[in-house]
Formats: C-alpha cells, structure tokens, sequence
C-alpha cells in the first residue's frame, strides 16, 4: 500500500523563519528589495561532450531557433526560461508547475543525455534597487559592469563556497538561483550584506 500522506503534504519552504518586511537603515533609507521563494520547476538538460550535437538537435526540436549556443545566455520560451548553464548542460526555469521532464525526455532520449527534475532543489532570491549590485559585489567575485555582464544573461558563481546561478534581469535587477539545502543561509548573507542600505523582504 503507498502512502499518499507525505507525497500530498505541502511543500514547505527553506526560507521560512526569515522575518518579512522593511528593515531600513540608519538614515531610514531602503535601497535593496528582495523577494525569496521556491521555483515551480526547475530542469537540467545534460549530456556529454560528444553527445552535444545530438543534444542541440533534440532541443532545437522542442524549442526550435531559440536554444542558447553560447555558455552564460538565456532565451524566453514557451516553456520558461532556457539557460546555457554550461558546455554541455542547459537549465530550464518554468513559469508553473507544468510537466517539463515528460515533454523533453520524449525528445531527449538515454542514448543523447539525461533530463533531470530539480524542482525541489532549487529557489530564487529576488534581488533589486539601486544598491542591489552594491550588496552584489560584496558576496560574489562577478564584474557587474553591463559590458561585461549583460541584461538577460547568467553567470555561475557563489557565496562562503557554496554555489549559485545568477540571472541579470535589468540594470539593477537580478535572480539568485541557490540549492534549497543553503537557502536560508544564502538569504541570511544577502539580508546581512544589505542592512547598511535598509533592505526590504517580501515572501516569494
């Protein structure tokens, strides 16, 4: 007999417990807004080095023209966002809690790499203000220069030695994807790298 109990039981998110709300400075300023929750889905696309060609194939087949080729840069599909998340992988971020493994692994086939549900593994820290990339260059060993990092794409860095994904939305507005299993450490260090600016923290 299986046990539906747990399977049924709600979700409960890694950053409960951090206080909500405005936290200003000490001139009652608030510079950096920031939002956490978990992600509806998460995918990870992955194969080898001599199974990329077969890989992109099968992508261009769901996502058509729209698949990244270089490592770092996202495209907006039908199915969320498409990250190229590394030489051989592409991360895929939905928008719901749509079924995205079935649909690629129809395509994505043992023989050409692997699909992977992360769903449960991954969250987002929403960060934004004008002293967002302030606080941003005290955590992470990333130029935020638009130049060099432009709006739209992602670089692979982390905090304390624990990595995470983060995603340029504007100019000063940004995406932190970390493991749910640091989460709430990762949003403490962001909370404690912001205070001097005031921060604000709504949940996700």
């Amino acid at each position: 007999m299986v046990n539906t109990t747990l399977s049924n039981a709600p979700v409960r998110s890694p950053f409960e417990g951090h206080a909500t709300g405005n936290r200003p400075n000490a001139t009652g300023q608030v510079g950096v807004q920031l939002t956490a929750g978990m992600l509806p889905s998460v995918t990870l696309i992955s194969t080898w080095i001599s199974g990329l060609p077969a890989l992109l194939d099968a992508l261009t087949t769901v996502f058509g023209d729209t698949v990244p080729q270089r490592i770092g840069k996202t495209t907006r599909t039908e199915f969320g966002l498409l990250a190229r998340s590394g030489p051989e992988e592409f991360l895929l971020v939905g928008d719901d809690h749509g079924d995205r493994t079935t649909l690629l692994r129809a395509t994505v086939g043992a023989d050409t790499g692997s699909v992977t549900d992360l769903s449960h593994a991954r969250c987002r820290i929403h960060i934004e203000g004008p002293q967002c990339r302030t606080v941003l260059n005290k955590l992470f060993a990333l130029d935020l220069r638009e130049s060099v990092f432009a709006i739209g794409d992602i670089a692979m860095s982390g905090t304390h030695h624990v990595p995470s994904t983060l995603h340029r939305l504007d100019t000063d507005a940004f995406d932190l994807y970390v493991f749910s299993t640091y989460a709430y450490d990762q949003l403490a260090t962001v909370l404690d790298a912001a205070q001097e600016y005031g921060v604000a923290l709504q949940p996700g």
